[in-house]
């Protein structure tokens, strides 16, 4: 009795055997269960991590990591805000901007957009945009010269490329001798970016500061200032600090606030997605309990044998508990391969199987990102494995209990 007797007879049990296929069958079916469930939540789990990672990186690529803006109109002094700001050590890059509301005319094409006036050589400090140019330069974008750098899908739904004009109205009149008409300036395609993003592609043209504040009447004034810090994460602490250094009244805003709707809308479709696939584990381990139930019915003489030579109901337990546990663990180490192979090469994977069925399975024009990321974390497959074995062991415990209740004469009285 010195010697782990119930392992060996878990493991024996585990086994096929002449009469007993179905039972073994069972047990393969459910092994193959927990490896599906296990391999669909690690793999859709990194998928949506991908997907958050490329939404905040592009998303922040282009908007900033935090914002300060005039409370009412126009701000006149962006560049002793922009040094005062400097002050604070977290913040690695700051630029003006102006921003309002467009609209992009090519002979009888209309494209509503989102206008965005920069200076380029301090943009390169707070975005993404100069390394996603598809033609053209960014720092094309000299003032006087009105030129517009405009999205990827913008020029292709307007058939625009570099050197051709187009017209740009904003949403302001000017009063000439037909009257009010909307007040527009003729630009000159200097630039094509591409973020991957349809939002941005579509819907956003870049000028120059001064050409903006001109077509705007702003003046020297600036919509605001835009940050980029050295941790995304540490914006809502860094907002609460500038806003008790500056001076005067400000609008600060960060990207928790600004997008904290759509991450926390991602954030919760994950949550849900874990909470759905992990039932697919949970009806392999109530295949684990059926096939206990069998095997408890199938064993009861072994189980009786035991008992008479002195095995305890304890030993019993464990006996049905380890063959449990088996089938269990082997099912979350596949699926954990799996989830983990699949995870790794699934950006691979996809353009293959869209080029083998000819169809693109995330449409740009539909999707906010056309591709398929992945970022495959340890803390994933840790709790998935862990929930997996969980369910696994829990799933033995009600079929050993019933082994151990058996009574040794009830079941060799027809032996």
């Amino acid at each position: 009795m010195r010697n782990p007797y119930e392992l060996f007879a878990g493991l024996r049990y585990t086994r096929a055997k002449r009469r007993n296929h179905f039972i073994s069958f069972i047990s393969a079916a459910s092994m193959l269960g927990i490896a599906v469930g296990v391999t669909a939540l690690i793999t859709v789990l990194s998928v949506m991590n991908g997907f958050e990672r490329e939404l905040r990186t592009r998303i922040l690529g282009m908007a900033s990591h935090a914002t300060i803006s005039a409370y009412r109109g126009g701000m006149e002094d962006w560049p002793g805000v922009a040094r005062l700001a400097a002050q604070n050590k977290s913040i690695e890059g700051l630029a003006p901007y102006i921003e309002g509301e467009g609209m992009v005319k090519v002979g009888s094409d209309l494209s509503g957009t989102m206008l965005r006036g920069v200076l380029p050589e301090e943009e390169d400090k707070v975005s993404d945009i100069a390394a996603h140019m598809k033609a053209g330069s960014f720092d094309s974008l000299k003032a006087g010269t009105y030129n517009i750098v405009i999205g990827s899908e913008l020029a292709e739904s307007l058939g625009v490329t570099i050197g051709d004009k187009v017209d740009l109205m904003v949403p302001q009149a000017s009063v000439t001798p037909a009257g009010l008409l909307p007040r527009f300036r003729r630009f000159t395609v200097s630039g094509v970016f591409r973020i991957g993003m349809y939002e941005f592609d579509r819907g956003l043209v870049l000028i120059n500061l001064h050409d903006a504040q001109a077509l705007l009447r702003m003046g020297d004034t600036v919509t605001g200032v835009r940050l980029k810090l050295y941790d995304m994460f540490a914006a809502p602490r860094v907002s609460r600090e500038l806003a008790n250094q500056l001076p005067g009244i400000y609008y600060i805003s960060d990207w928790t606030r600004s997008h904290a709707n759509f991450f926390r809308a991602v954030s919760t479709e994950k949550m849900v997605m874990f909470i759905i696939l992990s039932l697919i584990v949970g009806v392999a381990a109530f295949n684990i309990v059926s096939t206990l139930v069998m095997v408890v019915q199938d064993k009861q003489s072994d189980i009786a044998i035991l008992r008479t030579l002195g095995a305890s109901p304890r030993s019993i337990m464990m006996v049905f508990m380890v063959q449990g546990s088996i089938i269990g663990f082997v099912g979350t180490a596949l699926g954990v391969l799996g989830g983990v192979s699949l995870a790794l090469n699934i950006e691979t994977l996809v353009p293959i199987l869209e080029s083998l069925t000819h169809h693109q399975f995330l449409a740009p024009d539909v999707y906010y990102i056309s591709d398929l990321p992945s970022q495959l974390k340890l803390s994933d497959v840790i709790r998935i494995g862990g929930l997996s074995l969980a369910l696994g062991l829990l799933s033995t415990l009600y079929p050993a209990w019933r082994a151990s209740r058996v009574s040794p004469a009830e079941a060799l009285r027809y032996e």
